[in-house]
Protein backbone atom coordinates (compact mmCIF):
# COMPACT_ATOMS: atom_id res chain seq x y z
CA UNK A 1 0.00 0.00 0.00
CA UNK A 2 2.77 2.23 0.73
CA UNK A 3 4.76 1.64 -1.99
CA UNK A 4 1.66 2.10 -4.49
CA UNK A 5 0.47 6.12 -2.97
CA UNK A 6 3.94 6.50 -3.07
CA UNK A 7 4.67 5.86 -6.58
CA UNK A 8 1.39 7.65 -7.50
CA UNK A 9 1.90 10.66 -5.49
CA UNK A 10 5.31 10.85 -7.42
CA UNK A 11 3.95 10.47 -10.84
CA UNK A 12 1.27 12.33 -10.39
CA UNK A 13 3.41 15.47 -9.41
CA UNK A 14 5.36 15.18 -12.27
CA UNK A 15 3.16 14.38 -14.96
CA UNK A 16 1.26 17.97 -13.28
CA UNK A 17 4.65 19.63 -13.17
CA UNK A 18 6.24 19.01 -16.28
CA UNK A 19 3.66 16.70 -18.99
CA UNK A 20 4.52 12.83 -19.91
CA UNK A 21 5.79 13.95 -23.04
CA UNK A 22 7.24 17.10 -23.31
CA UNK A 23 10.17 17.38 -24.10
CA UNK A 24 10.34 21.20 -24.89
CA UNK A 25 13.20 21.86 -22.47
CA UNK A 26 15.49 19.39 -23.51
CA UNK A 27 15.37 15.17 -23.04
CA UNK A 28 18.20 15.89 -19.83
CA UNK A 29 15.47 17.91 -17.74
CA UNK A 30 13.22 14.81 -18.40
CA UNK A 31 15.97 12.06 -17.84
CA UNK A 32 17.40 14.49 -14.17
CA UNK A 33 13.79 14.38 -13.09
CA UNK A 34 13.00 10.75 -13.87
CA UNK A 35 16.41 9.84 -12.25
CA UNK A 36 14.91 11.98 -9.02
CA UNK A 37 11.51 10.52 -9.10
CA UNK A 38 13.09 7.64 -8.90
CA UNK A 39 15.33 8.18 -5.84
CA UNK A 40 12.52 9.53 -4.33
CA UNK A 41 10.04 6.63 -4.23
CA UNK A 42 12.69 4.31 -2.83
CA UNK A 43 13.95 7.11 -0.42
CA UNK A 44 10.57 7.66 0.61
CA UNK A 45 9.35 3.75 1.43
CA UNK A 46 13.05 3.38 2.96
CA UNK A 47 11.82 6.24 5.31
CA UNK A 48 8.63 4.62 6.66
CA UNK A 49 10.34 1.36 7.24
CA UNK A 50 12.96 3.17 9.26
CA UNK A 51 11.04 5.45 11.41
CA UNK A 52 8.86 2.63 12.40
CA UNK A 53 5.89 3.24 10.84
CA UNK A 54 4.85 -0.35 9.76
CA UNK A 55 5.85 -1.96 13.64
CA UNK A 56 3.35 -4.49 14.61
CA UNK A 57 3.02 -2.21 17.99
CA UNK A 58 1.82 0.87 16.32
CA UNK A 59 -0.62 -0.62 13.80
CA UNK A 60 -4.04 -0.66 14.54
CA UNK A 61 -4.83 1.36 17.43
CA UNK A 62 -3.50 5.10 18.33
CA UNK A 63 -2.19 7.90 16.67
CA UNK A 64 1.62 6.75 16.76
CA UNK A 65 1.46 5.34 13.25
CA UNK A 66 0.13 8.55 11.86
CA UNK A 67 2.90 10.32 13.74
CA UNK A 68 5.63 8.38 12.31
CA UNK A 69 3.95 8.67 8.41
CA UNK A 70 3.92 12.33 8.61
CA UNK A 71 7.58 12.32 10.82
CA UNK A 72 9.36 10.60 8.17
CA UNK A 73 7.55 12.42 5.53
CA UNK A 74 8.34 15.60 6.63
CA UNK A 75 11.52 14.70 7.25
CA UNK A 76 12.41 13.38 3.83
CA UNK A 77 11.30 16.52 2.26
CA UNK A 78 13.00 18.71 4.52
CA UNK A 79 16.03 16.79 3.85
CA UNK A 80 15.55 17.54 -0.09
CA UNK A 81 15.37 20.99 0.59
CA UNK A 82 18.22 21.20 2.04
CA UNK A 83 20.01 19.33 0.37
CA UNK A 84 19.05 21.18 -2.90
CA UNK A 85 20.19 24.50 -0.82
CA UNK A 86 23.18 23.22 0.10
CA UNK A 87 24.52 22.05 -3.45
CA UNK A 88 22.51 25.30 -5.30
CA UNK A 89 20.44 22.48 -7.03
CA UNK A 90 17.47 24.04 -9.05
CA UNK A 91 14.63 21.62 -7.97
CA UNK A 92 11.26 22.18 -9.35
CA UNK A 93 8.73 23.80 -6.63
CA UNK A 94 5.53 22.78 -7.90
CA UNK A 95 6.83 19.04 -8.10
CA UNK A 96 8.08 18.69 -4.88
CA UNK A 97 5.39 21.16 -3.42
CA UNK A 98 2.60 18.77 -4.88
CA UNK A 99 4.04 15.27 -4.35
CA UNK A 100 4.53 15.72 -0.65
CA UNK A 101 1.26 16.84 0.06
CA UNK A 102 -0.39 14.42 -2.00
CA UNK A 103 1.43 11.48 -1.19
CA UNK A 104 1.44 12.43 2.80
CA UNK A 105 -2.30 12.24 2.79
CA UNK A 106 -2.08 9.21 0.76
CA UNK A 107 -0.77 7.47 2.93
CA UNK A 108 -2.77 8.38 5.64
CA UNK A 109 -5.62 7.28 3.83
CA UNK A 110 -4.29 3.96 2.77
CA UNK A 111 -3.14 3.73 7.00
CA UNK A 112 -6.38 4.41 7.77
CA UNK A 113 -8.47 1.90 4.84
CA UNK A 114 -5.83 -1.01 6.46
CA UNK A 115 -6.46 -0.03 9.97
CA UNK A 116 -10.22 -0.67 9.37
CA UNK A 117 -9.59 -4.14 7.67
CA UNK A 118 -7.08 -4.92 10.53
CA UNK A 119 -9.61 -3.95 13.11
CA UNK A 120 -12.57 -6.18 11.90
CA UNK A 121 -10.10 -9.23 11.84
CA UNK A 122 -8.79 -8.70 15.16
CA UNK A 123 -12.18 -8.40 16.66
CA UNK A 124 -12.64 -11.33 14.92
CA UNK A 125 -9.37 -12.89 16.86
CA UNK A 126 -7.37 -13.09 13.71
CA UNK A 127 -4.33 -11.26 13.18
CA UNK A 128 -3.37 -10.74 17.19
CA UNK A 129 -0.61 -11.38 19.61
CA UNK A 130 -1.38 -14.32 21.92
CA UNK A 131 -0.74 -13.30 25.60
CA UNK A 132 -0.17 -15.03 28.49
CA UNK A 133 -0.34 -12.53 31.75
CA UNK A 134 2.05 -13.09 34.61
CA UNK A 135 0.99 -11.28 37.74
CA UNK A 136 -0.86 -11.09 41.19
CA UNK A 137 -4.97 -12.11 40.74
CA UNK A 138 -6.32 -8.46 41.08
CA UNK A 139 -3.53 -6.92 38.40
CA UNK A 140 -4.70 -9.76 36.26
CA UNK A 141 -8.08 -9.61 36.31
CA UNK A 142 -7.76 -5.69 36.02
CA UNK A 143 -5.27 -6.44 32.55
CA UNK A 144 -7.36 -8.61 31.11
CA UNK A 145 -10.37 -6.70 31.30
CA UNK A 146 -8.46 -4.03 29.52
CA UNK A 147 -6.77 -5.77 26.82
CA UNK A 148 -10.21 -7.27 25.86
CA UNK A 149 -11.94 -3.91 25.64
CA UNK A 150 -9.34 -2.84 23.04
CA UNK A 151 -9.12 -5.85 20.83
CA UNK A 152 -8.30 -3.56 17.86
CA UNK A 153 -4.74 -3.12 19.51
CA UNK A 154 -4.09 -6.75 18.59
CA UNK A 155 -3.28 -8.17 22.10
CA UNK A 156 -5.61 -10.92 22.57
CA UNK A 157 -5.16 -12.65 26.47
CA UNK A 158 -5.14 -16.39 26.28
CA UNK A 159 -3.95 -17.46 29.87
CA UNK A 160 -2.83 -16.26 32.90
CA UNK A 161 0.12 -17.75 35.26
CA UNK A 162 -0.38 -16.23 39.26
CA UNK A 163 2.98 -17.07 40.57
CA UNK A 164 2.77 -16.75 44.64
CA UNK A 165 -1.11 -16.57 44.75
CA UNK A 166 -3.51 -18.17 47.41
CA UNK A 167 -5.69 -19.02 44.47
CA UNK A 168 -8.12 -21.75 43.53
CA UNK A 169 -9.93 -20.37 40.48
CA UNK A 170 -9.33 -22.20 37.50
CA UNK A 171 -10.17 -18.86 35.33
CA UNK A 172 -9.30 -15.17 35.64
CA UNK A 173 -12.64 -13.22 37.75
CA UNK A 174 -14.96 -11.85 35.25
CA UNK A 175 -13.78 -13.44 32.15
CA UNK A 176 -12.97 -16.97 30.39
CA UNK A 177 -9.57 -16.51 30.53
CA UNK A 178 -7.60 -19.99 32.28
CA UNK A 179 -5.39 -19.56 34.90
CA UNK A 180 -2.42 -22.02 34.00
CA UNK A 181 -1.22 -22.64 37.92
CA UNK A 182 0.60 -20.61 41.09
CA UNK A 183 4.09 -22.39 40.53
CA UNK A 184 6.93 -19.40 41.50
CA UNK A 185 9.94 -21.19 40.26
CA UNK A 186 11.46 -19.66 37.22
CA UNK A 187 11.82 -23.35 35.40
CA UNK A 188 8.25 -24.01 35.83
CA UNK A 189 6.94 -20.26 34.99
CA UNK A 190 9.19 -20.48 31.73
CA UNK A 191 7.43 -24.19 31.40
CA UNK A 192 4.16 -22.93 31.37
CA UNK A 193 4.80 -20.19 28.58
CA UNK A 194 6.33 -22.15 26.32
CA UNK A 195 3.55 -25.10 26.38
CA UNK A 196 0.67 -21.99 25.79
CA UNK A 197 2.49 -20.98 22.58
CA UNK A 198 2.04 -17.45 22.71
CA UNK A 199 3.48 -14.52 21.21
CA UNK A 200 4.31 -11.92 24.12
CA UNK A 201 4.26 -12.37 27.80
CA UNK A 202 2.81 -9.54 29.95
CA UNK A 203 4.03 -8.90 33.35
CA UNK A 204 1.23 -6.82 35.47
CA UNK A 205 1.73 -5.32 38.75
CA UNK A 206 1.86 -7.61 42.06
CA UNK A 207 4.08 -10.32 40.10
CA UNK A 208 5.19 -12.57 42.41
CA UNK A 209 8.69 -12.82 40.61
CA UNK A 210 12.21 -11.93 41.84
CA UNK A 211 14.19 -8.87 39.53
CA UNK A 212 17.07 -11.62 38.61
CA UNK A 213 14.01 -14.43 38.10
CA UNK A 214 12.70 -11.60 35.84
CA UNK A 215 15.76 -10.68 34.22
CA UNK A 216 16.62 -14.07 33.43
CA UNK A 217 12.91 -14.58 31.67
CA UNK A 218 13.13 -11.61 29.45
CA UNK A 219 16.60 -13.10 28.33
CA UNK A 220 14.72 -16.40 27.61
CA UNK A 221 11.92 -15.24 25.61
CA UNK A 222 13.92 -12.97 23.67
CA UNK A 223 16.07 -16.32 22.88
CA UNK A 224 12.26 -17.57 21.57
CA UNK A 225 11.54 -14.41 19.82
CA UNK A 226 8.51 -13.94 22.38
CA UNK A 227 7.71 -10.47 23.29
CA UNK A 228 7.94 -9.18 26.78
CA UNK A 229 5.67 -6.21 28.21
CA UNK A 230 5.51 -4.87 31.66
CA UNK A 231 2.24 -3.22 32.32
CA UNK A 232 2.70 -1.14 35.50
CA UNK A 233 -0.28 -0.55 38.10
CA UNK A 234 -0.96 3.11 36.38
CA UNK A 235 -4.28 3.42 35.01
CA UNK A 236 -5.92 6.05 32.61
CA UNK A 237 -2.43 7.33 31.77
CA UNK A 238 -1.56 8.88 27.84
CA UNK A 239 1.80 7.76 26.39
CA UNK A 240 3.00 11.56 26.17
CA UNK A 241 3.04 12.05 30.21
CA UNK A 242 5.61 8.77 30.66
CA UNK A 243 8.92 8.88 30.37
CA UNK A 244 11.69 6.65 31.39
CA UNK A 245 15.07 6.81 33.20
CA UNK A 246 17.76 4.78 33.24
CA UNK A 247 18.88 4.81 37.05
CA UNK A 248 21.57 1.97 37.96
CA UNK A 249 20.05 -0.62 35.45
CA UNK A 250 16.73 -0.07 36.54
CA UNK A 251 14.01 1.75 34.34
CA UNK A 252 11.89 4.06 36.43
CA UNK A 253 9.17 5.26 35.09
CA UNK A 254 8.49 9.24 35.37
CA UNK A 255 4.32 10.20 34.88
CA UNK A 256 4.44 14.42 34.59
CA UNK A 257 1.77 16.25 35.63
CA UNK A 258 -0.57 17.78 33.15
CA UNK A 259 -0.94 21.27 33.11
CA UNK A 260 -3.43 23.03 30.63
CA UNK A 261 -1.30 26.84 31.26
CA UNK A 262 1.06 29.13 29.62
CA UNK A 263 1.54 28.65 25.49
CA UNK A 264 -1.04 24.86 25.72
CA UNK A 265 -3.86 27.13 27.16
CA UNK A 266 -3.72 29.90 24.38
CA UNK A 267 -3.64 27.24 21.37
CA UNK A 268 -6.47 25.40 23.07
CA UNK A 269 -8.15 28.76 23.02
CA UNK A 270 -6.97 29.78 19.26
CA UNK A 271 -8.30 26.45 18.03
CA UNK A 272 -11.50 26.86 20.02
CA UNK A 273 -11.85 30.61 18.28
CA UNK A 274 -10.73 29.81 14.75
CA UNK A 275 -12.69 26.64 15.17
CA UNK A 276 -16.48 27.54 16.22
CA UNK A 277 -15.76 31.09 13.84
CA UNK A 278 -15.57 28.76 11.00
CA UNK A 279 -18.38 26.14 12.01
CA UNK A 280 -20.64 29.45 12.43
CA UNK A 281 -19.83 30.36 8.87
CA UNK A 282 -19.89 26.81 7.31
CA UNK A 283 -23.24 25.93 9.04
CA UNK A 284 -25.26 29.64 9.12
CA UNK A 285 -27.70 27.82 6.83
CA UNK A 286 -28.87 25.08 9.25
CA UNK A 287 -29.38 27.61 12.15
CA UNK A 288 -31.92 29.52 9.92
CA UNK A 289 -33.38 26.98 9.16
CA UNK A 290 -33.68 24.99 12.03
CA UNK A 291 -34.84 28.14 14.02
CA UNK A 292 -37.50 28.80 11.97
CA UNK A 293 -38.62 25.08 12.33
CA UNK A 294 -38.88 25.58 16.24
CA UNK A 295 -40.21 28.33 15.67
CA UNK A 296 -43.42 27.14 13.65
CA UNK A 297 -43.64 23.92 15.18
CA UNK A 298 -43.96 24.55 18.71
CA UNK A 299 -44.76 28.28 20.46
CA UNK A 300 -42.31 29.64 22.49
CA UNK A 301 -38.51 30.72 22.08
CA UNK A 302 -35.82 29.47 19.69
CA UNK A 303 -33.41 29.02 21.98
CA UNK A 304 -33.24 27.44 25.26
CA UNK A 305 -30.93 28.71 28.05
CA UNK A 306 -29.80 26.32 31.06
CA UNK A 307 -27.46 26.94 33.85
CA UNK A 308 -24.90 24.75 33.31
CA UNK A 309 -21.20 24.42 35.55
CA UNK A 310 -18.06 25.44 33.87
CA UNK A 311 -14.38 25.48 34.46
CA UNK A 312 -13.23 25.88 38.67
CA UNK A 313 -17.25 26.14 39.72
CA UNK A 314 -18.14 28.96 37.66
CA UNK A 315 -22.01 29.24 36.69
CA UNK A 316 -22.60 29.62 32.83
CA UNK A 317 -26.01 29.86 30.74
CA UNK A 318 -25.29 27.59 28.13
CA UNK A 319 -27.56 27.85 24.84
CA UNK A 320 -29.11 25.62 23.13
CA UNK A 321 -32.26 24.77 20.33
CA UNK A 322 -35.10 24.17 22.20
CA UNK A 323 -36.20 20.15 21.96
CA UNK A 324 -38.75 20.45 24.86
CA UNK A 325 -42.08 21.81 25.44
CA UNK A 326 -42.01 25.60 27.23
CA UNK A 327 -41.40 25.28 31.31
CA UNK A 328 -40.16 21.85 30.55
CA UNK A 329 -37.68 21.92 33.79
CA UNK A 330 -40.25 22.51 36.36
CA UNK A 331 -41.96 18.74 35.60
CA UNK A 332 -37.69 17.42 35.93
CA UNK A 333 -37.94 16.69 39.35
CA UNK A 334 -41.12 14.85 39.32
CA UNK A 335 -40.38 12.71 36.80
CA UNK A 336 -37.11 11.93 37.99
CA UNK A 337 -39.19 10.87 41.10
CA UNK A 338 -41.58 8.90 39.00
CA UNK A 339 -38.83 7.24 37.67
CA UNK A 340 -36.48 6.52 40.66
CA UNK A 341 -33.74 8.47 39.78
CA UNK A 342 -34.04 11.84 41.70
CA UNK A 343 -30.89 10.81 44.03
CA UNK A 344 -28.40 9.41 41.12
CA UNK A 345 -26.40 11.40 39.11
CA UNK A 346 -26.50 11.88 35.44
CA UNK A 347 -30.34 13.37 35.39
CA UNK A 348 -31.85 12.07 32.33
CA UNK A 349 -35.40 10.90 31.75
CA UNK A 350 -36.58 7.30 29.50
CA UNK A 351 -38.59 8.62 27.15
CA UNK A 352 -39.03 11.88 28.15
CA UNK A 353 -42.41 12.94 26.98
CA UNK A 354 -41.47 17.05 27.52
CA UNK A 355 -39.06 16.55 24.52
CA UNK A 356 -41.53 17.94 20.90
CA UNK A 357 -41.24 15.46 17.92
CA UNK A 358 -39.06 18.33 15.81
CA UNK A 359 -37.03 17.71 19.50
CA UNK A 360 -36.73 13.86 18.99
CA UNK A 361 -34.77 14.69 15.48
CA UNK A 362 -32.61 17.77 16.55
CA UNK A 363 -31.40 15.47 19.77
CA UNK A 364 -31.22 12.46 17.46
CA UNK A 365 -28.04 14.53 15.40
CA UNK A 366 -27.18 16.65 18.18
CA UNK A 367 -28.69 19.64 15.85
CA UNK A 368 -29.69 21.09 18.45
CA UNK A 369 -26.48 21.70 20.85
CA UNK A 370 -25.45 24.09 17.56
CA UNK A 371 -25.37 27.25 19.13
CA UNK A 372 -23.37 26.20 22.05
CA UNK A 373 -20.78 27.34 19.08
CA UNK A 374 -22.08 31.01 20.78
CA UNK A 375 -20.57 29.44 23.98
CA UNK A 376 -17.43 28.46 22.71
CA UNK A 377 -16.76 31.97 21.39
CA UNK A 378 -17.68 33.96 24.48
CA UNK A 379 -14.91 31.69 26.09
CA UNK A 380 -17.64 29.78 28.69
CA UNK A 381 -16.89 26.51 26.78
CA UNK A 382 -14.25 24.81 24.39
CA UNK A 383 -14.98 22.69 21.44
CA UNK A 384 -13.81 19.77 23.19
CA UNK A 385 -13.67 18.84 26.70
CA UNK A 386 -15.97 17.68 29.84
CA UNK A 387 -19.42 17.10 29.59
CA UNK A 388 -21.22 20.26 30.73
CA UNK A 389 -23.34 18.67 33.87
CA UNK A 390 -26.37 20.74 35.86
CA UNK A 391 -25.64 21.97 39.48
CA UNK A 392 -27.59 19.19 40.84
CA UNK A 393 -25.04 16.81 39.18
CA UNK A 394 -22.19 18.75 40.76
CA UNK A 395 -23.37 18.45 43.89
CA UNK A 396 -23.28 14.32 43.79
CA UNK A 397 -18.96 14.66 42.71
CA UNK A 398 -17.01 13.01 44.88
CA UNK A 399 -13.05 14.16 45.02
CA UNK A 400 -11.77 12.26 42.22
CA UNK A 401 -14.82 13.99 39.28
CA UNK A 402 -14.29 17.46 41.08
CA UNK A 403 -10.96 17.18 39.12
CA UNK A 404 -12.82 17.33 35.54
CA UNK A 405 -13.76 20.99 36.53
CA UNK A 406 -10.49 21.54 36.13
CA UNK A 407 -10.86 22.75 32.37
CA UNK A 408 -13.98 24.31 30.69
CA UNK A 409 -16.76 21.64 29.54
CA UNK A 410 -16.98 20.78 26.12
CA UNK A 411 -19.48 20.56 22.79
CA UNK A 412 -18.16 17.10 22.75
CA UNK A 413 -15.58 15.10 24.37
CA UNK A 414 -14.78 11.51 24.78
CA UNK A 415 -18.24 10.83 26.48
CA UNK A 416 -19.25 12.26 23.13
CA UNK A 417 -17.37 9.63 20.93
CA UNK A 418 -17.61 6.38 23.25
CA UNK A 419 -21.93 6.27 23.55
CA UNK A 420 -23.03 9.45 24.93
CA UNK A 421 -26.26 9.02 26.95
CA UNK A 422 -25.59 5.27 26.89
CA UNK A 423 -22.55 5.58 29.01
CA UNK A 424 -22.60 5.27 32.89
CA UNK A 425 -21.97 7.76 35.74
CA UNK A 426 -18.99 6.16 36.36
CA UNK A 427 -17.73 5.63 32.89
CA UNK A 428 -18.62 9.13 32.03
CA UNK A 429 -16.90 11.00 34.88
CA UNK A 430 -13.71 8.30 34.03
CA UNK A 431 -13.69 9.44 30.45
CA UNK A 432 -13.56 12.89 32.08
CA UNK A 433 -10.74 12.49 34.23
CA UNK A 434 -8.89 10.68 31.48
CA UNK A 435 -9.57 13.70 29.59
CA UNK A 436 -8.63 16.03 32.17
CA UNK A 437 -5.19 14.38 32.87
CA UNK A 438 -4.10 13.80 29.33
CA UNK A 439 -5.54 16.56 26.87
CA UNK A 440 -3.26 17.47 23.65
CA UNK A 441 -4.28 19.68 20.89
CA UNK A 442 -3.89 16.89 18.17
CA UNK A 443 -6.54 14.49 21.00
CA UNK A 444 -9.21 17.41 20.52
CA UNK A 445 -8.41 17.42 16.82
CA UNK A 446 -8.90 13.25 16.88
CA UNK A 447 -12.20 13.47 18.83
CA UNK A 448 -13.78 16.61 16.67
CA UNK A 449 -13.21 14.19 13.67
CA UNK A 450 -14.54 10.64 15.68
CA UNK A 451 -17.46 13.39 16.78
CA UNK A 452 -18.81 13.60 13.61
CA UNK A 453 -19.17 10.06 13.32
CA UNK A 454 -20.79 9.43 16.41
CA UNK A 455 -23.54 11.92 15.22
CA UNK A 456 -23.96 11.27 11.93
CA UNK A 457 -24.48 7.18 13.70
CA UNK A 458 -26.75 9.01 16.19
CA UNK A 459 -25.72 6.58 18.79
CA UNK A 460 -26.42 6.98 22.22
CA UNK A 461 -28.99 10.36 21.86
CA UNK A 462 -32.22 10.97 23.55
Amino acid sequence: MDAGVIVWAVAGAYGVRFGFSDFSDGPARDVDYLALSIVLVVAWWLMLAIWGSRDARVLGSGSEEYKRVLASSAWLFGFVAVISYALRIDTARGFVGLAFPAGAMGLLVARWLVRQHLSLERRQGKSVSKVLILGGPHSAAHLVRSLRSAPAAGYFPVAAHLPGASVTLSHVPGSTVPITGTQSDFAAILSVILSADVDAVAVSAGVNLHPTDLRRLGWELAARDIGMILAPALTDIAGPRIHTQPVAGLPLIHVSTPKLTGGKKVAKRTFDIVGAGLLLGFLSPIFIVVAILVRLTDPGPVFYRQERIGIRGTTFSMLKFRSMRVNADAELKDLLELQGSSDKPLFKIENDPRVTPLGRILRKYSLDELPQLLNVLGGSMSLVGPRPQREGEVALYDDAAHRRLYVSPGMSGLWQVSGRSNLTWEESIRLDLYYVENWSLMGDVLILIKTFKAVFASTGAI
